[in-house]
């Protein structure tokens, strides 16, 4: 090797650890993959302490709030990351956020069933993106998960149920690890999820507030 070739790779050895570092390629977990990294969040404590809220409004979603048959079942209580789907602030008039965030191995939302006892049971995960947000990151398409489109979902301003059940228009993929979903593992709603041992507490004046403003469908500007 000539002494011009040692100088160039000395050069390029000597560069190297100030080149910049190649972006991570984001590898789609699987279902099991998932599943390890939220088993923990069965005990909602843990939830808890990781961030996660309870819906400020304490809604137990099931189909009919948003114009879908009863029969199609409930989501449950949804436990949120606020800062996952980029919520900083209260409904404005609805909940809007700047959130791209996919990964469900750390989703941006836990579904919750209530118990007769008191106690919660986890059935599901959800990840969350505002529409406004996704194609302000340039993404032409909306996100999909093992090849299956997200949910799209935007109120009907010409209906008076509220079909964005408060947000602005965005996309959402639920995943029903935990309890088994007759209609498939990635539907809006679940048929074997119940609400009827839900028991809000609305005595506290911020909750009275919360329910009084979801009661009203948000008028559109």
């Amino acid at each position: 090797m000539t002494v011009v070739a040692y100088a160039l790779v000395a050069f390029i050895a000597a560069q190297a650890p100030n080149a910049p570092a190649a972006r991570p390629v984001f590898v789609e977990p699987t279902l099991d993959q998932v599943r390890a990294a939220t088993e923990r969040f069965r005990d909602v404590k843990v939830a808890l302490a990781e961030g996660y809220v309870r819906d400020p409004m304490d809604h137990c979603v099931v189909a009919p709030d948003i114009g879908r048959p009863a029969a199609d079942g409930a989501m449950g209580v949804h436990y949120i990351r606020m800062d996952l789907i980029g919520v900083s602030g209260p409904p404005n008039p609805r909940v809007s956020g700047t959130g791209t965030h996919t990964d469900f191995t750390k989703p941006a939302i836990l579904l919750y069933e209530p118990q007769a006892d008191g106690s919660l049971e986890l059935v599901g995960v959800e990840n969350l993106v505002f529409k406004s947000a996704w194609a302000a990151a340039g993404n032409m398409h909306p996100p999909a998960f093992q090849g299956v489109t997200w949910n799209s979902m935007e109120d009907d301003p010409t209906t008076p149920i509220d079909e964005g059940h408060m947000f602005t228009p965005h996309y959402d993929r639920h995943v029903w690890l935990y309890r088994e979903n007759p209609k498939g593992i990635y539907e809006q709603f679940n048929a074997s999820v119940s609400c009827a041992a839900h028991k809000a507490d609305h005595s506290a004046p911020a909750a009275q507030e919360a329910v009084s403003q979801s009661q009203e469908k948000p008028h559109k500007h």
